[in-house]
Formats: structure tokens, C-alpha cells, sequence
């Protein structure tokens, strides 16, 4: 049995959109297309990898599929890539928010360094606002940013907008004089967005805890601490999301990927990537 890797292609875009409509957008193809690929691909496994709901959702054996069809795409893009550009090398000075600095390094940051091995990095992790003026002052190639890219800055990139998400035990909104908030130290974005949606719905509040650590913060919530915000493709699947109208709605926060004018070839191959990537 051998599966084409436009069927995995096609499985993996609509896992994500969790449509076949949608998906047919991202792989270029038609929405009929899309659902006969993945029908040839079920009857290639033998197994129903989806659940024809009104959102298409995975299966059990869909979900054991999928970690074996990302492996599999990711080798296929490391290998073309690697004889396409076996000459790229370089250094990048990369900038990234501490809470996405675990999900990107891992998903793709060493995707990219496994394929271009001679390619060096220095990251630094840190708050949005901090990573911001580090950019300013040429400390740093390549930064992404919990905010809409300044109008003045050349090469600035929208990639996604996230929705916020109040996280925590809802338990505590039911006796507190103080809201017991767990944040970021100032200046931090979502720090600012959650005390300023509180402050407008007169909500009184406090600092129960505040860390620049991203698994600070995570731990601090599980131990009933107080309450976050945390965007909604960041949070653990144990950590319960808080859905309660004795809370404000969260405005959305917009993912930047910002890059001054630069002609150095791994700066700008490294900055496709990412969009590619997060786009």
C-alpha cells in the first residue's frame, strides 16, 4: 500500500479547518476533490479517520493517523528543501514570546534546524512590549508579537488573530473581594488587555502572582492561585477554560511576525518559512 503525499495533504488541511470546504482553499483544490481524497485515503487505511458531524472531527484511529501523516509531510518538505538550498548558512537573531517559545521550538523551529543544519540561532524569550524595543534597536532580526505589526515597520506580517481565554477554576468567581489575577509583569499585552476588560467592566481586582515564566503562571493556575488569560491554542488540555458572564469578553490579540528591511538570503528564507508555517 502506498499513500500519496497529496492525501496527507489534503487529511492534514482538513484535521486543521475541520472542513472540507475550508481545506480545499488551503490545498488549492475543489471541495468535491478534497472529500474524494479523503474517502481514497480511508479506504487505503481501511478505517473512518473522521466523524461526518456538522464540524468534521477525528476519529480514534484518525488521531493515531495524524501523528504518523505530520511525521511523514515534514520529512517529505525536509528532504525537498535540503537539496534545494544545501548551501544556506548563517546566523539569525530570532525573538519569540515566552508562552509560544515551547510550541514553536518544538514544531518548528527544529523542523527548520534539522533541515539546515549549518544555520545558526540566538533566541531570545520575552515579553511582547521588551522584544519589541530589541527589534528597534537592531538587537534582532526576526521577532513575533502578540500585537498588529506598526505601520512603520517595513516587512510586518499579520499571521493569525487569537482568541483570549479566561483559564482557571471557576470556583473562585463565586467569593473573592479581589479577583485573584495571575500575569505577566508589566509591559505584557495580555496583562494589559485583562486588566483593562476587568477595570471597564468594574470588576475590582489582584495581583495574586506575577512571572515572566510562561510555566509559571500554568502552575500557578492549577494550584487555584487565581485566574489568567492565555491564547486559546496555548492552553493545556487539563487546564479548564473559564466560560462565565460574571466575566468580560477578551478582545482578540494579533500574532506579528516583524523583520526590518534586510538582504541577507537566511534572514529572509527563515521569514518565509515562518509564514508558511503560521500563516
Amino acid at each position: 500500500m502506498a499513500i500519496d503525499t497529496i492525501l496527507l495533504e489534503c487529511f492534514l488541511a482538513t484535521q486543521e479547518t475541520g472542513s472540507f470546504t475550508k481545506a480545499a482553499l488551503r490545498v488549492h483544490k475543489t471541495q468535491s476533490a478534497v472529500s474524494q481524497q479523503i474517502a481514497k485515503l480511508e479506504n487505503l487505511i481501511g478505517k473512518p479517520l473522521f466523524k461526518r458531524n456538522q464540524k468534521l472531527e477525528l476519529t480514534i484511529d484518525g488521531e493515531y493517523f495524524l501523528h504518523y501523516a505530520k511525521q511523514i509531510i515534514a520529512l517529505h518538505h525536509q528532504v525537498l528543501e535540503h537539496f534545494k538550498y544545501p548551501q544556506l548558512k548563517g546566523e539569525i537573531k530570532f525573538g519569540i514570546p515566552d508562552d509560544f517559545a515551547n510550541i514553536f521550538l518544538q514544531d518548528i523551529l527544529s523542523e527548520f534546524i534539522k533541515t539546515y543544519p549549518n544555520i545558526s540561532f540566538h533566541i531570545e524569550c520575552d515579553l511582547t512590549l521588551n522584544l519589541y524595543e530589541n527589534f528597534k534597536r537592531n538587537k534582532l532580526d526576526l521577532v513575533l508579537l502578540k500585537m498588529p505589526c506598526p505601520q512603520d515597520i517595513n516587512f510586518g506580517v499579520e499571521l493569525s488573530c487569537e482568541k483570549l481565554c479566561w483559564v482557571g477554576n471557576e470556583e473562585i468567581l463565586k467569593n473573592y473581594k479581589q479577583l485573584p489575577l495571575i500575569l505577566s509583569p508589566k509591559p505584557c499585552v495580555y496583562r494589559k488587555i485583562a486588566t483593562e476588560s476587568l477595570d471597564k467592566a468594574k470588576i475590582k481586582w489582584q495581583v495574586a502572582l506575577s512571572s515572566h515564566s510562561h510555566l509559571s503562571i500554568i502552575a500557578a493556575v492549577r494550584a487555584g492561585l487565581g485566574i489568567a488569560i492565555l491564547p486559546q491554542k496555548t492552553i493545556p488540555k487539563n487546564l479548564p477554560i473559564i466560560n462565565s458572564r460574571l466575566l468580560p469578553k477578551l478582545q482578540k490579540s494579533s500574532i506579528s511576525l516583524l523583520k526590518k528591511n534586510n538582504t541577507n538570503p537566511v534572514i529572509n528564507f527563515f521569514e518565509n518559512f515562518i509564514i508558511k508555517k503560521l500563516g
